[in-house]
């Protein structure tokens, strides 16, 4: 279960490649760079608020339907991307069809997965589930820049639509919950750091979460933190043009990912043992710090390394948000809570890029972009410090 929703999130995590089909319709096509950035935020705005829908139809029907609905949006997002040669294509193709496969895809595998194990092992397998989706621009962003120069942006599109289509297809195929008895895996009676709990805490309804406030707070720091690194991941090749010379994009872009992948690994393992609010706050501070300083990285060397603290500092986001919403309501309803809360990130997609595209645009500098990115941060970490789980009803 853990393989086969690490594949499916390295296939949905294209949206992570972005940068470099963006700075190539830059350069072959003559986009702005506002205009690029749009069918990326399209695509995450898409993904979070078709997680509601797909949300409900994974808790009523299990996982097999929803990855199949993915693969076909997938495939055919890709394809008419490619067919197109206009702006509104690619956002129907790319931002409305590819970012709606994102959400039908990505709400199965993780709770799927920490079905069958222990609540002590939650972090960590999250982690490894997701992180494909951190990793997947690290295969294919030097895959479409590869495609790219040799047989187009359109091709390109097509080509990786053919082979998304069939890899979500096959490996949503594996994907099923527990059988009724199935002894989960794990230690027996192990102390679920991560919630302070070690029995089961009242699953909530979808109706009953919305009216806590730790739902909003939830919904608001997601918003918050999501979008530095959304605004690298979009721009990052573009970044590394103008402010570092680096012009193989696609370089910072695969290490960014790296970082990613390995990031959510990493705090979902060490959650399990600080705590989801402390290691919120500890990931927070640290990516306002990087944001701060992003402006000041002008050569390859400090470029790179402060993408790869970007990397790890998002990649914690994507883990931490499912986590601490499974555990403040459950897993009953996983599907539909952690869908109602994504939409916090689909903003936080929606204002980083854009906001930095039409920042260079206006004044041909990403750092008052950065600047924002870092605020936004700091205003994370005080509504975080101010969280509490909801207290355990019967």
């Amino acid at each position: 279960m853990v393989l086969a929703g690490t594949g499916i999130n390295l296939c949905l995590g294209v949206l992570y490649a972005w940068s470099v089909y963006a700075l190539a319709l830059q350069q072959q096509w003559g986009w702005t760079a506002t205009m690029a950035s749009v069918p990326y935020s399209i695509a995450a705005l898409c993904f979070s608020l078709f997680m509601i829908p797909a949300g409900r139809i994974f808790d009523r029907k299990g996982p097999r339907l929803v990855e199949f609905i993915a693969a076909t949006c997938a495939g055919s997002g890709m394809v008419l991307a490619g067919l197109t040669t206009s702006f509104p294509g690619v956002m129907l193709g790319f931002g409305l069809l590819v970012g709606t496969a994102m959400a039908f895809g990505y709400v199965a595998p993780g709770p799927t997965a920490v079905r069958w194990f222990r609540p002590h092992m939650r972090g960590l397998v999250t982690g490894l589930v997701v992180a494909g989706f951190g990793l997947a621009a690290l295969v294919w962003a030097p895959i479409t820049a590869g495609l790219v120069a040799t047989v187009g942006i359109r091709k390109a599109f097509v080509l990786e639509g053919a082979v998304f289509f069939a890899l979500i297809a096959l490996l949503g195929l594996v994907l099923s919950p527990p059988p009724p008895g199935t002894v989960p895996l794990g230690r027996p009676g192990h102390e679920d750091a991560a919630s302070g709990r070690a029995g089961v805490r009242r699953d909530f309804t979808p109706g009953e979460m919305v009216r806590t406030p730790q739902f909003w707070s939830l919904l608001v720091c997601f918003a918050l933190s999501s979008s530095a690194g959304l605004m690298i991941i979009g721009h990052l090749a573009k970044i590394a043009q103008v402010q570092a010379g680096i012009g193989w994009g696609y370089v910072p872009v695969a290490l960014l990912a790296v970082a990613n992948g390995g990031g959510r690994v990493l705090t979902g393992w060490l959650s399990d043992r600080l705590g989801r609010t402390n290691t919120m706050l500890l990931v927070f501070g640290l990516q306002a710090a990087n944001m701060f300083l992003f402006g000041h990285y002008t050569t390859p060397v400090t470029l790179l390394a402060g993408s790869l603290v970007c990397g790890l500092g998002y990649g914690a986001v994507l883990t931490l948000f499912p986590l601490t919403t499974w555990d403040f309501f459950g897993l009953k309803y996983a599907g539909s809570n952690y869908g109602l809360v994504t939409p916090g990130w689909g903003f936080g997609a929606l204002v980083g890029p854009i906001v930095a595209g039409r920042v260079f645009d206006l004044s041909g500098s990403y750092q008052p972009a950065y600047l924002i990115a870092a605020l936004l941060l700091l205003l994370a970490v005080a509504l975080t410090a101010l969280t509490r789980p909801p207290a355990a009803r019967d």
